[in-house]
């Protein structure tokens, strides 16, 4: 059995936690989130607890168990908290800006760059250079994020592009002229 999959997940007040069949959703002050449960998994509600643990005890199953019971803890987290990202942009004439659900960059290239902004995510543009990327749903948040630093990562000679706040970006020496 794994060990972060043996401690059940507390559930805060105001946080309503379902299970309907393999489905499994979770409700709280900031919204509603689902998920399918596998087969190999059994979910059991306690009052203000979830715990979840394998029908069978197959190794395989370990870090399976693992990551569904964060995935249940990612949830509870995301209904009561929500999910933040930060990205930075720098460069001379890069920015970003928003236009409703349309999220836009100019990054250097011939033509900026257009991104729909997906259900149940939020971002904000401040300074034209601060992103900020909020959600529910830890994975949506995440890949999101990844999406928009993709357009343009930062490169290592004169550091410009989309980073994380607070990357480091290793700085590489340029070619010297003789």
């Amino acid at each position: 059995m794994s060990r972060v999959g043996k401690t059940p997940i507390p559930i805060p007040a105001g946080v309503e936690v379902k299970l309907s069949g393999k489905i499994l959703s979770v409700k709280g002050p900031k919204g509603m989130l689902t998920r399918e449960i596998p087969d190999v998994f059994e979910i059991r509600l306690e009052p203000g607890l979830v715990a979840i643990k394998p029908k069978a005890l197959d190794p395989e199953l370990s870090p399976l168990h693992g990551l569904n019971r964060r995935l249940i803890a990612n949830m509870v987290e995301g209904v009561t908290k929500g999910f933040t990202k930060e990205l930075e942009i720098q460069g001379v004439g890069f920015k970003g800006a928003v236009q409703g659900r349309k999220a836009i960059f100019t990054l250097g290239y011939s033509s900026p760059v257009e991104m729909d902004v997906p259900a149940g995510i939020e971002i904000k543009i401040t300074e034209n250079v601060n992103i900020v990327v909020s959600g529910l749903d830890k994975q949506c948040v995440g890949d999101f994020t990844a999406r928009i630093r993709s357009y343009y990562p930062a490169e290592p000679y004169k550091g410009k592009g989309i980073r994380y706040k607070g990357e480091y970006i290793k700085r590489k020496v340029g070619k010297t002229v003789a």
